[in-house]
């Protein structure tokens, strides 16, 4: 799947990945409802909103945080989401190797981030039970992977009954490696090399809270 023209925006995108979420997913679950859309903000919020439209479903968020190296914070070596009030984190390994970085040192990061997990959640709300539903979870795109991966073991360890990946665009290497922890990864857009996520876009501009809380709505 190339990368084709850059979507105008993000709400363009969230319609493009809401048919092609119709058509990977066929017949709706009736065993366990309609899905629950869960967007990870900020800028994921304005692409779930046409999937959750277009799929009838409940729109909320799941907090995520990256977990970025000392000194190169866009380098994830993890990250955590909070469900349910717990805080769950995924770590890369072998990133946490080979920068040497001691369980100390994971252990303030994962602090430093859940006390900004915890701010947000007081603004935005709870989200809501995943227990025995259907829960797709929106991205504006999938770089590493590393917060889709913690929204998904979160989501999973809540006891979702099945857990969906979905974003725009993303680099073949992460749809690959989220395949092995969720149920379906949906990207129509996967370009070979993939060098960020707002190239793919457009008008890429960064939203505040205001804006999140204002699309909820």
């Amino acid at each position: 799947m190339g990368g084709g023209r850059p979507y105008r925006d993000r709400s363009a995108a969230g319609r493009v990945l809401a048919d092609a979420l119709i058509s990977a997913l066929g017949e709706p679950d009736r065993d366990h409802g309609p899905p629950l859309v869960l967007a990870l903000p900020r800028g994921g919020v304005p692409v779930a909103v046409p999937v959750a439209r277009a799929l009838a479903a409940e729109l909320s968020v799941l907090l995520v945080r990256k977990l970025g190296s000392p000194g190169q914070q866009e380098l994830a070596v993890g990250a955590i989401a909070m469900i349910d009030d717990r805080v769950v984190q995924v770590l890369n390994d072998q990133w946490v190797q080979r920068l040497g970085l001691s369980a100390e040192r994971i252990s303030i990061m994962v602090d430093t981030e859940a006390a900004e997990l915890r701010a947000r959640a007081r603004l935005f709300g709870p989200t809501p039970s995943v227990a025995g539903r259907t829960v797709i979870v929106v991205d504006d795109g999938l770089a590493t992977g590393a917060t889709m991966r913690a929204a998904v073991v979160a989501v999973r360890g809540a006891g979702a009954a099945s857990v969906l990946v979905a974003a725009p665009v993303g680099a073949a290497g992460a749809c690959r490696a989220l395949a092995e922890v969720a149920d379906l990864v949906v990207c129509p857009r996967q370009p070979d090399p993939f060098r960020s996520v707002g190239e793919h876009y457009r008008d890429f501009a960064q939203l505040d809270d205001d804006d999140v809380l204002a699309l909820l709505r």
